[in-house]
């Protein structure tokens, strides 16, 4: 069954006549339609898929090479002022009574004109959260190949630059190399702006790279990811230039330890809760549990955090084919931090490891 056929059976189950999808990673996923991406709101492109018909991408002249040539399985209809002047013939021309759309991601200005356009002909807007970002939970085979590529591309720049890494570069200087390895080798762009932090910087878990020096025997972390073919990759390695402190080499060693812990305890059936409790225990038990505020992990796709999560919130069951990321860490206060991530794909009785990169893990 094609996607627009699984989405049209969730439609016919809710008795929805139609959703509007203007959310770009699920436009993207949906369609295939890329033009979205760099670009916020109904500007890009907004899918109108009918329960019964042919769906259709609906979007201004700008677009329309790049809509017609991505999204050959929609019918491409344009508007000028807006997708909201062209909705009230398509209602009335696919005999629309429940019309979808979603909350989450629409605008509220946009919602008050719709539910004043629905109220104006009869029909009744249905509010939804989750109709397409549940198809997106487990991955195809296609979609594991294209994240493995963006897994793989990822570490080769990291270990480009790693090996360039001197005391004295500064942060922001090795981001930036980072980057701009990142588009030169073919990726769409950074999935999320790296972080380089270093020393008593890398005690905050989204440190921006600054102006710092880095410095021999300090932890630096480089938390990277890039977008391949649509599908992003993210990894966070602690790395120390020259012979680390004992301190570093402690608290690298406990993380690591709590990631493998992590690892071996993801596995379908067990809900992310029980898997965070697992890779936290260790840190805890190292005496580092109030060092540890953050999540275990989260899923990977089309997007760089989506679900599924692991944290001691999230109490859903994992499934085989789910992509999640494992990163522990501790983060102490005018000292530094330590963060390891890797990304895996849940199976039947485990997960399988995407990264191969194994610096910083044999201090």
């Amino acid at each position: 069954m094609t996607l627009i056929a699984k989405l049209k059976s969730r439609l016919a189950t809710r008795n929805l006549d139609a959703i509007l999808i203007s959310q770009p990673d699920n436009r993207r996923f949906l369609s295939g339609y890329t033009a979205s991406d760099h670009n916020i709101g109904e500007s890009a492109g907004v899918l109108f898929i009918p329960r019964r018909g042919k769906p259709l991408l609906l979007t201004d002249s700008r677009f329309e090479l790049d809509a017609k040539t991505e999204a050959p399985g929609f019918s491409v209809q344009l508007y000028a002022k807006g997708m909201l002047a062209l909705l009230p013939d398509l209602l009335i021309e696919y005999q629309i009574k429940r019309l979808a759309f979603e909350s989450h991601y629409t605008l509220h200005s946009t919602f008050e004109q719709l539910v004043k356009l629905c109220k104006k002909n009869s029909i009744e807007p249905i509010a939804t959260t989750d109709l397409v970002e549940t198809l997106r939970l487990c991955k195809s085979e296609s979609e594991l190949g294209k994240l493995q590529a963006s897994v793989t591309l990822n570490e080769q720049v990291f270990q480009e630059v790693h090996r360039t890494m001197v005391p004295g570069m500064k942060e922001i200087d090795i981001a930036l190399q980072i980057e701009t390895l990142m588009r030169q080798r073919g990726a769409e762009r950074p999935s999320f702006a790296t972080i380089v932090a270093s020393g008593e910087n890398s005690a905050s878990p989204h440190a921006v790279p600054g102006l710092r020096k880095i410095q021999e025997g300090e932890p630096i972390v480089i938390d990277m990811g890039l977008v391949l073919d649509g599908y992003c990759s993210d990894m966070t390695r602690t790395v120390v230039l020259g012979k680390p402190s004992v301190k570093s080499r402690e608290i690298i060693r406990i993380v690591r330890k709590a990631q493998l812990a992590g690892i071996n305890a993801v596995q379908a059936g067990k809900t992310g809760k029980q898997v965070d409790r697992i890779a936290r225990k260790i840190i805890k038990d190292a005496g580092y549990g109030n060092c540890f505020g953050h999540g275990l992990g989260h899923g990977v796709g089309l997007a760089v955090h989506e679900p599924p999560g692991l944290s001691p919130r999230y109490t859903k069951k994992l499934k085989a084919n789910m992509v999640v990321t494992v990163e522990p860490g501790i983060y102490i206060e005018g000292w530094g931090g330590v963060r390891l991530e890797n990304m895996v794909v849940v199976t039947p009785d485990g997960c399988r490891n995407m990264n191969r990169d194994e610096t910083c893990f044999n201090l």
